[in-house]
């Protein structure tokens, strides 16, 4: 457990486990604790590299606005501040998308990468969602004083008073319209997309991520010659606030991080 001082951050990671290294990117207003419930199994398997992001848990903000481009930085600046070579990446929500453009912006040192409840572009989110990102303000902030994400963060913030700064920086980011769908089609690596039944992206949009992906275009074949590289989980009775924390998550992880690809013919 330690910081990197990386892109002039004071960035916060730790790290549990050993073995090939796998980093944890949280989701909005969160920290690495988010991670706690899964933690556990994933750090049996993996060395686990658990990361605050810019203005988030540990990691105090800096004047630098927040963008998802500028995150993925700090994520591969972190790798090579540690001499990894290369990862594999889990990110969820945001940090989704932080991950996300990591590989994209990175890709050599992305080996696979697992986005939990996560979408290509903007527009993925289901209108409400959008809505209600769309008026997340300093304000905002203001009126989440006391629920438990407040909490978590004013108990582990280097300065507990940046709470409504957060939910002020957090709102422009999520505004911003985007559309990685190109880049997404390039990426080199694996990538497994996990969702929940429930989730706040609507099946459409799992269907076109995955799609780029390479997936959902044919039958893969009785012996599955012709199945992608890349995968898809639904995982049932579950909704995009509790699916960080489901124990079938680790459960569709591993196996992806583990199998061996089917050489290409």
């Amino acid at each position: 457990m330690s910081y990197a001082d990386v892109n002039g951050l004071h960035l916060w990671y730790e790290v549990h486990g050993a073995g090939k290294p796998l980093v944890l990117l949280h989701g909005g207003y969160g920290s690495v604790e988010m991670f706690a419930p899964i933690r556990p199994a994933l750090a049996a398997r993996r060395q686990v590299i658990a990361v605050d992001l810019q203005g988030h848990g540990r990691t105090a903000d800096t004047d630098r606005p927040l963008r998802y481009e500028s995150l993925a930085d700090d994520v591969a600046a972190l790798l090579r501040h540690l001499d990894l070579p290369v990862a594999d990446l889990l990110g969820y929500s945001l940090g989704g998308g932080v991950a996300l453009r990591t590989a994209i912006q990175h890709p050599a040192l992305v080996r696979r990468l697992v986005l939990v409840s996560t979408p290509c572009r903007r527009q993925g989110w289901y209108p409400e969602v959008l809505a209600a990102m769309a008026a997340q303000d300093a304000r905002t902030g203001e009126r989440m004083r006391g629920s438990p994400p407040h909490e978590r963060y004013a108990s582990v913030a280097p300065r507990p008073q940046d709470w409504p700064v957060l939910w002020a920086k957090t709102g422009e980011l999520l505004r911003r319209e985007y559309d990685w769908s190109a880049e997404v089609a390039a990426l080199p690596m694996p990538v497994l997309l996990v969702y929940a039944d429930a989730d706040a992206i609507p099946v459409r949009h799992v269907a076109e991520f995955f799609g780029l992906l390479g997936g959902g275009h044919r039958d893969a074949g009785g012996d599955g010659t012709d199945r992608p590289a890349s995968r898809l989980a639904v995982l049932p009775g579950l909704t995009h606030y509790d699916v960080l924390g489901s124990p079938a998550l680790p459960g569709v992880v591993l196996p992806f991080l583990t199998h061996t690809l089917r050489a290409p013919e």
